[in-house]
């Protein structure tokens, strides 16, 4: 939401500005130079990239638009259900998750946490770390260098669609000066016309330029950075579950494993001590665990 309003901001600031200097916005109204600046750009993020990279591109805007969904209560409740995944580990042995981790989108306990089923990158990389870990076969040295591989291989696939989205904002000023350059061809066959004719094909191929470096930086720029940041707080979440499970499976507490993944968690969404020990001891009836 706050991309779209900074946008709109960036479109207000500039146009209150054009208008107090008495300028006649009609001006800038200038179809052709859209349809030359939006097409190559367009057309250059197609021939660029992959089917599956475009397609990530336009999942991502609902993400833009709502902002980060990991906040700290999802962090709360995270935390909250890996605790109650270990305390049924260490009170029942290990085997007594398999159920849990083999499916679990019927497991009582994971059902708890709807937004991490619906995240099956994190629902994988817990339920197959967890099911690695139960085979009893892996050091936790192994287990985490898988993780840690795993983590490298999702945010690598995941930053795709940023870096495309931030290559063609790049293109975007070139590609503007594409459109002032063809405004000028246009412009030099009318040359010996009314002046007046000639000062309205030369605006509009100024306003070639000023679209491709408004584009850049006003719009496609940040938006390409407002998407990183939403993977960058996915690639923080995934960090958590990663230390909050190493240190369980390294012979930590349920308590102290969730302790140490709360450390772990970026300060601006960290919840505090009192935040994550009130919620891991209240009573789960569905599985009849009591911190």
């Amino acid at each position: 939401m706050f991309s779209i309003v900074g946008i709109l901001l960036v479109f207000g600031a500039i146009l209150a500005g054009f208008l107090m200097e008495k300028g006649n916005v009609l001006v800038l109204l200038q179809p052709s130079e859209f349809i030359i600046i939006g097409g190559a750009a367009i057309g250059s993020l197609m021939a660029g990239n992959p089917t599956r990279v475009l397609k990530s591109i336009l999942g991502s805007f609902p993400k833009i638009l709502a902002g980060s969904a990991i906040s700290s209560a999802q962090y709360v409740a995270s935390l909250k259900m890996m605790f109650t995944l270990f305390n049924k580990a260490r009170k029942d042995g290990l085997v007594a998750i398999e159920d849990d981790i083999e499916d679990p989108a019927k497991s009582p306990l994971f059902s708890k946490n709807p937004s991490f089923l619906k995240d099956h990158h994190a629902r994988d990389f817990v339920c197959d770390t967890m099911r690695m870990a139960i085979t009893g076969g892996a050091k936790p040295l192994d287990l985490d260098q898988m993780m840690e591989l795993d983590m490298e291989v999702h945010h690598a696939s995941a930053m795709r669609p940023a870096a495309a989205l931030s290559i063609t904002a790049d293109s975007l000023p070139g590609l503007g000066i594409v459109a002032a350059v063809l405004g000028v061809v246009i412009t030099m066959g009318s040359l010996g016309g009314p002046p007046e004719v000639i000062g309205q094909k030369v605006a509009a191929a100024m306003v070639g330029t000023f679209l491709g470096v408004l584009l850049c930086y006003g719009v496609v720029g940040p938006l390409a950075s407002t998407m990183s940041q939403i993977i960058d707080d996915e690639h923080a979440y995934y960090h958590v579950l990663r230390v909050v499970m190493l240190s369980f499976i390294k012979g930590m507490s349920p308590i102290l494993a969730v302790e140490m993944g709360r450390r772990a968690i970026p300060a601006h969404v960290r919840p505090s001590f009192t935040e994550v020990e009130k919620a891991i001891r209240q009573r789960d009836e569905s599985v009849g665990i009591a911190a």
